[in-house]
Order: structure tokens, then C-alpha cells, then sequence
């Protein structure tokens, strides 16, 4: 068996078995699920490949994960990663950063339904070419409406903005109260103490629940191996943010966790040539978001829900 076929087999033969073990093996059967996850994995991969593959299946929760745990799971997605796509990439992990708590405002007025922001989003957050995942969805609107379920999501006119429409990018809303939290059965999902809601990637079973409970359209599920350019892999990626993702997981919108606790901006807000997109720091009372939060007249997409987004629209009039 070449190298290729080997390297290509082990996302999905191990995925199938992590999920066994998860779904309903339990204590009783943890060593039987174990000894039939290694017999066909030892023959699939072999050597390092098969260290790396039982590493993830006894990974503990993010949450819970020591420093040396951590540090033996970054390691092996960059091992991973110089398998996969043939370059060296440094994987890292980024805390929230004490005292900040993230919120995003966009201006509506300004929003000409380019989608330079999700062409930016999927560079710089490692989004598989071909499973065309997008963690941003900008929806055609007719003037003077707000129903969402008759919005277009795919309009492909030839040149936008279109006369008589007006656009409402949607991504993930960082709830405060986050129905996918909630529904999440492993507890692969949470909010961190900055406001954003992640994943932990090597937890998440792809049951999908988070998905039908998230009213926003905001989580994705990955059917394909992501396919991404050796060219366009960031050098550096995160292991809750930016690292490529496996199939059969749900992903979505983070904030830009590998840039915006290191001071940065998210990736869409850079992309976006017309200024509609503020980001900052909720609690900083000199920030700009909080200056439109106080000064503007802004509302949030589905506020009757409770699910207090920290994402807002705002209007220039």
C-alpha cells in the first residue's frame, strides 16, 4: 500500500471507530472497542502514523487537557498536516485574552454584497475548496424587508449591487446564551471567557445536534476531506480556530481566534473594501464598536429568541 492510499484512509477508518467508542461502547466495552479500532488501524497505518491515531482517540477534552497533553496534540496536528498537504505548518494555542470580551457590529449601508469577506474568511481560515463550506452567508434582501426565509443566498447577478435589494451578511452570532451549547451531547462546544463560542474539533462526534438547534444558519457540517490549496495553508494555524478540520465534524465562525486574541482583526473584516464591518472589545468604553452600540440605532437578527447575539446591524441613517 503506498504511502498516498495510507495517509488518505486514516481520517476515515479512525473517525469511524472514535465515533463507536463515543456513541455507546461505555466502560464495559472500552477495551473491546480499543482492540477492534487497533487491528485495522495497525494494518492501515503503522508505525507513527498509528501512535498519532490512538493519540487522538484518548485526547481528553480541550478544557481538561494538561500542558503536556497539549502539547503532544499540537504536535501531532502538525505531523498531520505535513502528511496531508506536504508543508510544515506551526500549530498553536491561543487563551482568550483576561479582560476582553469580543462583539461585532455591521454596517448595512455599507454592505454591497461583494463577498469579499467570505473569500477572505475561507483563505485565512483553512475552509475546504470543494466541500464549499463558508462560515459567512451575505443574503440578498429585498428594500424594506426583513424575512430572512425569503432571501436569496446564492444570487449570482452580473454586476452588485443590485438596484431594489439591499445585503445582510450572517455568520456565526457568538450568543451569550448559545442554544448549540446547549445541545451539543459531549460537550464539544462552549463559550469561552471572551464571548466566543468554539469547538473542540477532536471532541465533536458529527451528530449535528448544534446544527439544528442554531437559529442562524451559522454551523456547518464537513461531508468531504477538506481540500485546500499546499499553497494557501497558513503557516501557523490554531488548534480551536484555523487548523484544517477533519471530515465529519461541524465547523463555523470563530471571531478569528488565531488573529484576534493576538490584537488583530478577524480575516472579513480586513477583506471588506467598503468599511462595513466594525470588531472590538465590548468592554472597552473608548472602543468604536462601543461607540455605535451607544450612539447608533442598531438591532440584532432574531433578538425574540434569547439568545443574546454580540453581533449587531447598524444604518448610517
Amino acid at each position: 500500500m503506498s504511502d498516498e492510499r495510507e495517509h488518505s484512509d486514516e481520517g476515515d477508518t479512525f473517525s469511524h471507530y472514535r465515533r463507536r467508542f463515543l456513541k455507546g461502547l461505555g466502560t464495559v466495552g472500552v477495551a473491546t472497542g480499543v482492540a477492534a479500532a487497533a487491528a485495522p488501524a495497525r494494518a492501515a497505518w503503522g508505525g507513527s502514523t498509528f501512535q498519532d491515531a490512538i493519540g487522538d482517540f484518548f485526547q481528553d477534552h480541550y478544557q481538561r487537557m494538561t500542558p503536556e497533553e497539549m502539547k503532544d496534540a499540537l504536535a501531532r496536528i502538525e505531523r498531520k498536516a505535513k502528511r496531508k498537504f506536504g508543508v510544515d505548518i506551526t500549530c498553536v494555542d491561543t487563551p482568550p485574552i483576561p479582560g476582553v470580551v469580543f462583539g461585532y457590529a455591521l454596517n448595512i449601508s455599507k454592505c454591497k454584497g461583494y463577498r469579499d469577506c467570505v473569500h477572505g474568511c475561507i483563505r485565512e481560515n483553512n475552509q475546504g475548496r470543494d466541500s464549499q463550506v463558508q462560515y459567512i452567508r451575505v443574503l440578498q434582501m429585498d428594500k424594506g424587508s426583513m424575512n430572512l426565509e425569503k432571501s436569496e443566498h446564492y444570487y449570482d447577478p452580473a454586476t452588485v449591487p443590485v438596484e431594489g435589494k439591499f445585503y445582510l451578511p450572517v455568520q456565526c452570532m457568538q450568543c451569550d446564551n448559545p442554544p448549540c451549547v446547549k445541545a451539543c451531547p459531549v460537550q464539544a462546544t462552549w463559550k469561552d471567557p471572551d464571548g466566543i463560542v468554539v469547538i473542540d474539533y477532536d471532541w465533536c462526534i458529527g451528530c449535528r445536534f448544534c446544527m439544528a438547534a442554531c437559529p442562524y444558519w451559522a454551523r456547518h457540517f464537513n461531508w468531504t476531506e477538506p481540500q485546500i490549496p499546499a499553497k494557501e495553508l497558513n503557516p501557523v494555524t490554531n488548534f480551536i480556530g484555523n487548523r484544517p478540520r477533519p471530515k465529519g465534524v461541524v465547523e463555523k465562525c470563530h471571531f478569528c481566534t488565531q488573529r484576534t486574541r493576538k490584537g488583530r482583526q478577524p480575516a472579513c473584516m480586513e477583506a471588506c473594501p467598503t468599511g462595513a464591518r466594525v470588531f472590538g472589545n465590548l468592554l472597552d468604553p473608548n472602543s468604536e464598536i462601543r461607540h455605535i452600540l451607544e450612539n447608533k440605532t442598531v438591532f440584532r437578527l432574531k433578538e425574540e429568541l434569547g439568545t443574546e447575539p454580540k453581533f449587531w446591524y447598524y444604518t448610517d441613517a
